[in-house]
């Protein structure tokens, strides 16, 4: 077995094409599945929104794409043009979803290459226009999908959703690992389900234990973006369709996304600022 070569340290891949119109790509990842990263993802798009940016939400979970039924939209995307489709609106968000294209109980049975095309078209074929940012909503794990994203868009960052439980901090790691590995920065971790407040007493239970996600953020060197607690009304307005940050920032359970919401539009300044590449927004209640 021949020893392997050093890399040259001008050998770099080539840049990765822009999507036109869109200033910040911003990847939404779990290691594992459960942990909320939908919701994570629909309801940052959502309070983003509300806080004056131009939002695009890409639903890149091609096996179990839950986007549709989180935001209560159904209807088919329509073609316009040449091999050219237009996203489906949602609370003013631009959205595109397999779930549109393939709805109902019927599963996707697709190997790596299809996978790829589909992300490929949903990237390069949407009709996104002017955006401030696209949240992409990966699937668990760091497999095709992971890849062909970053392997093909300019993701400006990530941001990774874990429970504070040991099980789902495991693979939390993983994901936090991966993009550190291919140089994608990490916006931030969000623990989900941090602890629950009893509605009649007031005491607080730390059901899945309480903390891990900010213990994990230090153990990296990235930003802890907050914490979310387990809310029914957060689970209700899932699954009816009405997510809880369409309240707007004064909602009281809206309020950990907005909260979330501004951090990530912080550290996309400090990003931005740091090497020049991209425009400083700002923050607009």
């Amino acid at each position: 077995m021949s020893e392997p070569q050093a890399r040259n340290p001008q050998d770099r891949p080539e840049p990765k094409a822009a999507i036109p119109g869109v200033k910040n790509l911003i990847a939404v990842a779990s290691g594992k599945g459960g942990v909320g990263k939908t919701t994570v993802a629909v309801n940052l798009a959502l309070a983003l929104s509300r806080l004056g940016h131009q939002v695009g939400l890409l639903d890149a979970d091609v096996y179990g794409p839950n986007v549709p039924l989180m935001l209560g939209v159904f209807q088919q995307p329509r073609a316009s043009g040449e091999n050219r489709i237009e996203p489906v609106l949602g609370y003013g968000i631009k959205t595109m979803s397999m779930g549109f294209l393939n709805p109902g109980d019927k599963p996707l049975i697709w190997r790596g290459p299809m996978l790829h095309s589909v992300i490929q078209q949903f990237l390069r074929n949407v009709m996104w226009g002017e955006l401030d940012h696209l949240i992409i909503d990966l699937p668990p794990g760091t497999g095709d999908v992971q890849l062909t994203l970053i392997q093909s868009a300019p993701l400006t960052g990530a941001i990774v959703v874990t429970t504070p439980s040991d099980v789902s901090l495991e693979d939390a790691r993983k994901a936090v690992t991966m993009f550190q590995q291919v140089k994608v920065d990490v916006l931030g971790i969000v623990e989900n389900m941090s602890y629950f407040v009893c509605g009649h007493c007031g005491e607080i239970a730390d059901i899945f234990s309480r903390g891990g996600g900010q213990r994990m953020a230090a153990q990296f060197g990235v930003p802890f973006l907050g914490e979310i607690p387990i809310e029914p009304e957060v689970r209700a307005g899932g699954d009816t369709g009405s997510p809880v940050a369409t309240g707007g920032p004064d909602a009281p359970k809206a309020q950990p996304f907005f909260a979330i919401a501004r951090q990530v539009i912080e550290r996309l300044n400090a990003l931005n600022t740091a090497d020049n590449s991209g425009p400083v927004v700002t923050i607009r209640d």
